[in-house]
């Protein structure tokens, strides 16, 4: 499908180039009821750079571009569209697989890498990190807590809206909360978060942009992918937040310290050489 080519290309694109592979991702069936001055109207750039941008992707120009558009997705098999109960397995996973790759996809390329980069900067000076989700963004809290705890900072992870309220009311300056939220709207995740703030705490939000959680980041690392609005969205939403923490699991361990570093791998050995005799009891 040509949105996928678009994803696949992204990086090779120019800048501004860029924002129109942005604008025609984010809303593909309005690049195709509009013109190209409204498309380089919403996407901020000149009529010559969607022409560019039509040929840096494969195409003499814009309306052959428009045209494969449309045809694409007129005629896409549906890696978009919601799992029916007549599925087959292979539907399931065509439509999943499809989806979760799309969703990966959309974050490489609207993820804001400065964002990350002021995140590690909070997480790599905190003397403690707490994690705060509900729902299924509490079970990406708890993911996240078990990537960061093999650090050796201090982590934990609060699901329970009263506990991590009281949690965050003993937090000092110094110690860090990362706040995971799929709506960026839980009135109880806001209540903690202030109780973080007000005690002097970074907070760094993984949220929707614009979103009531999102105005009290300290670092906001705002996750606007256009998620559908079947029953089965967390499916991919949740994809999307676990590789964000993956992301910075990965980029603080980087940064520690020679001391640290040697005690992170001191630790993944003790647990490999736990699970070789777990191995050989059982055989």
């Amino acid at each position: 499908m040509l949105l996928d080519s678009i994803r696949t290309q992204y990086d090779s694109l120019s800048k501004s180039e860029k924002k129109v592979a942005l604008a025609v991702l984010e809303q593909p069936e309005l690049a195709i009821a509009e013109n190209i001055t409204a498309l380089a109207k919403k996407a901020e750039v000149s009529e010559p750079t969607v022409v560019r941008f039509c040929r840096a992707i494969g195409f003499d120009g814009w309306h052959a571009f428009k045209m494969k558009l449309a045809q694409g997705l007129a005629l896409s098999p549906g890696a978009d569209e919601s799992p029916a109960p007549e599925d087959l397995a292979a539907d399931l996973v065509n439509k999943i697989c499809g989806r979760s790759i799309n969703t990966l996809l959309d974050l490489r390329n609207s993820l804001d890498a400065n964002a990350i980069e002021q995140a590690l900067q909070v997480l790599s000076r905190a003397s403690r990190i707490e994690f705060y989700g509900q729902g299924t963004s509490g079970i990406i809290a708890a993911d996240a807590q078990h990537k960061f705890f093999r650090s050796g900072v201090p982590t934990v992870a609060y699901a329970d809206p009263h506990i991590h309220s009281i949690a965050a009311s003993l937090l000092k300056k110094g110690d860090a909360v990362v706040a995971i939220s799929q709506r960026g709207n839980s009135i109880a995740l806001l209540r903690s978060v202030q109780l973080a703030r007000s005690c002097g705490a970074d907070v760094v939000i993984l949220a929707p942009s614009g979103t009531p959680l999102a105005e009290l980041a300290t670092v906001l690392i705002p996750i606007d992918l256009h998620f559908h609005t079947d029953p089965y969205t967390p499916i991919s939403a949740r994809l999307a937040h676990l590789v964000v923490i993956d992301i910075l699991a990965v980029g603080l361990a980087l940064r520690l310290s020679p001391e640290r570093r040697k005690k992170m791998i001191t630790a993944q050995k003790a647990l490999e050489k736990i699970e070789m005799q777990f191995d050989s009891f059982l055989r």
